[in-house]
């Protein structure tokens, strides 16, 4: 029996419960905007760091070209990334998939870099292709909406991204960077894997994946501040750009 659906389920379970461990230095970064709504929205740094939902396009700050390179950094080697890697390449080992890496620790090594290769070579592509257009890979969280405003939110910016002009549009970097990484890195996976059904599926778990971040960037500092008993009464103008 093929382990390949079990190992997906495993692997979105395991991404969702890395999505949701604390991340000190984010929170720390968010209590800083709390304090200070001026901070701009195109802030960079290798903090993690989630405007807000621009008012008009006209309030629209586009991404720097460092405010690029740092997602770039945090979304291929920043703590969550990294650690999903670990559950990921643990699956795989437990499940013994693909079987050409073993179920030892050198599979798991194998497995672990194998993954890194093809979010770091999405990511460029993403963080590249983009800046030509203007595309900006960035999720931006929305101020006080009903919840399903915020699933609306969500779901857009799992598929579509702002421009230039403050608009949102399909995100086409994202989507060569998606599809062309799981496709070229068949050029070096092991054969059991290295065919289109499988570069397939593994885009779809990148689709996944992103709109699972994207709902932790959401909800995340809500869920934070009624567990600490927080009022969200004083966060109505919090990362507005």
């Amino acid at each position: 029996m093929s382990t390949e659906p079990l190992a997906t389920v495993l692997r979105f379970a395991l991404y969702l419960c890395i999505a949701l461990v604390p991340l000190p230095s984010a929170m720390a970064q968010k209590a800083q905007s709390t304090a200070d709504p001026a901070r701009h929205a195109d802030e960079s740094g290798p903090t993690q760091y989630i405007p807000a939902v621009p008012s008009t396009p006209a309030d629209y700050r586009p991404v720097t070209g460092e405010g690029r390179f740092f997602w770039f950094v945090r979304s291929t080697i920043g703590p969550r990334s990294l650690t999903a890697g670990v559950f990921s390449a643990g699956v795989g080992t437990a499940l013994n998939h693909p079987h050409e890496y073993g179920p030892h620790w050198e599979g798991f090594g194998q497995r672990y870099g194998m993954r890194l290769t093809g979010i770091s070579t999405g990511n460029a592509m993403n963080a590249g292709l983009g800046a030509i257009w203007g595309e900006d890979p960035r999720y931006f969280h929305t101020v006080h909406q009903p919840f399903g405003s915020r699933i609306r939110n969500v779901l857009d910016l799992t598929f579509r991204a702002y421009g230039r002009d403050g608009e949102r549009h399909p995100a086409y970097a994202m989507y060569i960077g998606t599809f062309g990484n799981n496709f070229l890195s068949n050029t070096w996976r092991v054969n059991s894997e290295a065919d289109w059904q499988h570069a397939m599926i593994r885009s779809a778990e990148g689709f996944g994946g992103r709109a699972v971040s994207n709902v932790v960037s959401e909800f995340w500092q809500t869920l934070w501040r009624r567990v600490h008993h927080g009022s969200d009464a004083d966060q109505a103008n919090v990362n507005q750009p």
